[in-house]
C-alpha cells in the first residue's frame, strides 16, 4: 500500500469515527477528542488509539467493538486494532471547538 492509499484509508477511518457517538453525549467520538491516534500500516492494518470519558463508561466494551466492526468493513482494511488507553486522561479541553459550543463549554 503506497502513501496515498494509506492516507485515503486513514481519512475513511476518520470519516467513520465521525459517525460513532458516545451513548451518553450527543457528539461523535472524533469531535469529543476521544480518539488519540489513527494509523495505517503498509499492509492495511489500522490502529486506533482512543479513550473514553471515564473508566466506568457503560460503553467501555461495546464502543471499541462497534468501531472495530465498522472500520473493518472498509475496502483495504486488513485488520483493525482498537486500543483503549487511560493516559492521558480525557478532559473537556480535548473536545473540538464545535463540540464545546454544542455542549455549552464555551
Amino acid at each position: 500500500m503506497n502513501a496515498e492509499e494509506k492516507e485515503l484509508l486513514k481519512q475513511k477511518t476518520i470519516d467513520i469515527l465521525r459517525t460513532v457517538y458516545d451513548p451518553e453525549i450527543p457528539v461523535d467520538i472524533w469531535e469529543l477528542g476521544l480518539v488519540y491516534d489513527v494509523s495505517v500500516q503498509d499492509d492495511g492494518k489500522i490502529n486506533i488509539v482512543m479513550t473514553l470519558t471515564t473508566p466506568n463508561c457503560p460503553a467501555a466494551e461495546s464502543l471499541p467493538a462497534q468501531i472495530k466492526h465498522r472500520v473493518s468493513q472498509l475496502e483495504g482494511a486488513q485488520d483493525v486494532n482498537v486500543e483503549v488507553v487511560w493516559e492521558p486522561p480525557w478532559n473537556p479541553q480535548m473536545m473540538s471547538e464545535a463540540a464545546r459550543l454544542q455542549l455549552g463549554y464555551m
